[in-house]
Parts: structure tokens; sequence; C-alpha cells
């Protein structure tokens, strides 16, 4: 699509704005900056009226078509103040590309990757003082589309609006990096080829509410989805890409149009080749994991996400039967790779690959 690099995004600043809270204080996703970026589309103006506004309620009919057929997407990304006082946004671009697949995905028209990046600017822009600055903590930032028409039909939405809100989250691991024990699911089936799996579509995440529900009263932290056609591939765990170390080669499953193309998944791929990993994007079955797990050749074992970076397994768990990994440890490679994003999030680690895009803040008049 055609670059965006003069349409203006007006800002109107809010009269009341709220107390910031502590940094010590912060969780996830439950507290929200002042300001949210809108942008409309209409079939006859297209994506319009870039704008950033006092956080507010929207209103919406009753018949709006989101309510009624899901059609909706998001994305996730952070902000990250470093040591130094700048603010950074890691990866940025490849966040706004993936939104527009999401979009191709659900038949909702596509954006312009340049003025998607600029909103994540003009957003964090505008809240820089709500950044938080202790280090683990960032501003998390959930670009989102949803579809307006107002009326009762099974097609795609002639009208959307674009926006994105920000909230300053804590620490994911406030006690350092620790192991989660999955559970491996055959009854229950997070997505199948040809459908919604590759997208960040609010359809998938309803779809694995029950699993996750499952796995947590059978004492596990995450559930391990497998294919849905022969319930015996992994595809990811949670809301993650699942990697694992087998013997001396890294696997990680393929982008065969049933999970996620994770942006931590891709740094992650990146810095391991960097460092001369063997690494494989390959199908792997659950009987090859376990069968590693049970000879001791499985050596560790991660998700992959924006919210945690990397979250090591101790523990996996299928069919009644439960394997330690790295004796229920987090691995060595997988502590490597989380303090290597990190350190190129905060501006602690030089960043070889242009991940990063410094803010440059709005100061009120």
């Amino acid at each position: 699509m055609s670059s965006s690099n003069e349409t203006p995004i007006s800002l109107t600043r809010t009269r009341t704005p709220h107390p910031r809270p502590a940094d010590s204080s912060l969780s996830f996703g439950k507290v929200f900056t002042d300001h949210m970026f809108v942008m409309n589309y209409t079939e006859e103006k297209g994506w319009h009226d870039p704008r950033v506004v006092p956080y507010a309620p929207f209103s919406l009919d009753p018949a709006t078509s989101v309510l009624h057929y899901g059609q909706a997407i998001f994305d996730g990304l952070k902000a990250f103040r470093g040591a130094d006082g700048t603010i950074r946004l890691f990866r940025a671009q490849r966040h706004a590309e993936r939104l527009n697949k999401s979009a191709r995905a659900l038949c909702i028209p596509e954006l312009d990757v340049n003025l998607v990046r600029r909103s994540f600017e003009a957003i964090v822009a505008a809240d820089h003082e709500w950044v938080p600055s202790t280090p683990g903590t960032a501003l998390y930032i959930r670009p989102t589309i949803i579809a307006t028409d107002v009326m009762l039909g099974v097609h795609p939405s002639h009208s959307y609006t674009y926006f994105v809100i920000c909230s300053p989250v804590g620490a994911y691991y406030k006690e350092g990096v620790k192991p989660v024990r999955i559970l491996a699911s055959d009854n229950h089936v997070r997505a199948v080829k040809g459908g919604l799996g590759e997208a960040k579509t609010a359809a998938n995440y309803a779809a694995s509410l029950s699993g996750q529900a499952e796995a947590e009263k059978q004492g596990y932290t995450q559930v391990l989805w497998l294919d849905g056609v022969e319930r015996k591939w992994i595809d990811e765990v949670g809301t993650m890409n699942i990697m694992m170390k087998i013997g001396d080669e890294v696997i990680t499953p393929p982008l065969a149009g049933t999970i996620l193309d994770g942006v931590t998944r891709n740094s992650i791929l990146q810095l391991l080749r960097d460092w001369g990993h063997k690494v494989s994007e390959r199908p792997v079955s659950i009987d090859e994991v376990m069968a590693a797990g049970r000879n001791g050749t499985l050596k560790e074992m991660w998700g992959t996400g924006t919210a945690a970076v990397v979250s090591p397994v101790g523990e996996l768990g299928y069919k009644g039967e439960n394997i330690k990994i790295g004796g229920g440890q987090t691995g060595e490679l997988t502590q490597k790779l989380y303090d290597a994003i990190v350190g190129i999030q905060y501006g602690r680690a030089p960043d070889a690959h242009g991940w990063t895009t410094p803010v440059k803040v709005t100061v009120a008049a």
C-alpha cells in the first residue's frame, strides 16, 4: 500500500489526566493510560481520520456486527524505558505487518503499515509519562480492529474501527524466570489448517478457554495444543509459540497455517542462528517429545511470546504420564535467550538487527 508519512495524526489531550500507578503495583492489563488512538474505515473514504483522543468508552448499537459474528483482530507489543530514559518500541514494523496478515484472514481492509507504526509511536508519545521505568516493567500496546456495521447478516462488515490502547504492566517474572507445568491435551483443539490459527483474532482466544481451564483444574499452568486432525503434532502452548531442545537441535513447529507467526518466536530463531545453533522449523510429535523426555535427550523446553519473552517448561504431562525437563529448572539456553532479548528491549545490549524504534515524546503545552 502507499506510504502515509504525510498523513496528519491529530492530538486532543485529556482535561482530566489520571494519577499514574507506582511501578511496584503494576500487574497486567488492569490500568490504562489517558489517551487512545482511533481511526475509522468506510467503503467511501477508506481508512481515515487518524487521531489521538482521551481514553473513553465506545458506544455500540446492540446489532453491531462484531458483537454477533466475531470479526475482530488485535495485536500486542511493548514500549520499554531504558536506563538512559529513552523509550523504545520492540519490533513495531513486524507487529504492524502481522496486524495486516490477521486482517486478510478475516476479510478486514488492510491498513497502511507505516501509518500503523505511526499510530504506535503517536499514542506512546502522548502517554510517554505512563511508561514505567523499573526493570522488567513496560507499556503494553494493544492495537485492535472491530467490525462496526449495524446489521444482522453473515458477511464481512463494510465499516470498521481501528483503535490502540495502552496499559503499564509489571514484570512478568517478579522473582526471576520460573519454569511452569504444562499438559498436552488431546481432548481440546485450538485451530485447524484452513481456519484462523495463524491470525491473532478474538475467536482463537475464545477457543482456548476450555482447554486452559481443564489444564488448570489438573494443576498445570498451561495447555500444550496438538493439531486438530491427528491430535499428535505439537502446535502451541497456551497463547505462546513453543520450542524445545532435543539433543543439539532446537525444534519449533513450522508456520503451516495453524499457529501464530510470533514476533518473539522470529526474534529467538534469529538469535539462535546468529549464535550458530542447529535450528529446525519442522513438525514435531508429542510422542517424539515424550520419548526424548524419557531417554534424557529433551534438554530444554520453553514458550515464546510478547508478555513473558520466554516461559520455561519444567514439567510436561500427557495421558497420565509426567516428565521432568532439565530437572525442573530453567535451562541455560532459555535463560540466555531471555537475557538477550530483554537486553535489546531496554537498550542494554547492541541492537544488531534494528529491532527497536526510539519514540520522540510529545511535551504538553
